[in-house]
């Protein structure tokens, strides 16, 4: 439904209700009108009218608020070998909350993030999105590597490393970077393969590659891949 005015067109979505009042609201530069059910058109109308002003001044403090997106750094963000673009929506909500929805990374920000440096917020919550993700991609993939080389760390961490991916402590304790899950599956396998390799080998000796190409041989395609990071 559509209310006309001078220069330009309100579009407001109704939602009919048992509720005995009739409630407007602008979130995320949507118009919703809560009526009672038995509101005709042109009573819902004509409420929207009384509030049009109001309506105006939400909707412009909203295109205001979405411009400093545009200073945003990054268009996408990757997660398992993909990217994915991501689109933010500021909400009547305590906490932020990012995740990845219908091909699309979906962020949830409270209004009063709408002033922060949202570079320094997306940083936190890719990490946030990371660890998640980091939990089950290593377990599976340690899981593989277990049962496969028949040998197992003492024990194992996720945590950031800056540019390591995966590192093995003398005492066979194994740490992975939950960065990992920038990359595709198979990269993930082969960083967690190549360090239980090292609770056999701790040096990049004869032996150690062979012990590694013999359970990937096709591990040689995800070094480039990897360029830059160390594990």
């Amino acid at each position: 439904m559509n209310l006309v005015k001078r220069n330009s067109v309100i579009t407001y979505t109704v939602n009919k209700s048992e509720a005995s009042n009739c409630y407007i609201s602008v979130n995320n530069g949507e118009v919703v009108v809560s009526a009672p059910w038995y509101l005709t058109t042109a009573q819902i109308q004509s409420a929207v009218e009384e509030k049009k002003q109001w309506i105006v001044t939400k909707l412009s403090e909203y295109k205001n608020s979405s411009k400093t997106n545009k200073s945003i750094s990054q268009e996408s963000i990757k997660v398992l070998g993909n990217n994915y673009g991501f689109k933010i929506f500021y909400k009547n909500v305590k906490t932020p909350s990012i995740g990845l929805e219908d091909n699309r990374i979906k962020i949830i920000l409270p209004n009063k993030y709408k002033k922060a440096d949202i570079n320094s917020v997306l940083k936190v919550l890719t990490k946030k999105m990371y660890m998640s993700l980091a939990e089950k991609e290593v377990e599976m993939a340690m899981e593989k590597a277990r049962l496969t080389l028949e040998i197992a760390p003492e024990d194992y961490e996720i945590c950031e490393m800056g540019n390591i991916l995966g590192r093995c402590t003398s005492n066979k304790k194994i740490y992975i970077n939950p960065d990992i899950v920038m990359f595709d599956r198979k990269v993930i396998e082969y960083v967690i393969f190549h360090e239980f390799c090292h609770l056999k080998y701790k040096n990049h000796t004869k032996s150690f590659y062979d012990l590694l190409e013999s359970n990937m041989p096709d591990y040689f395609k995800y070094t480039s891949v990897l360029n830059g990071y160390q594990y």
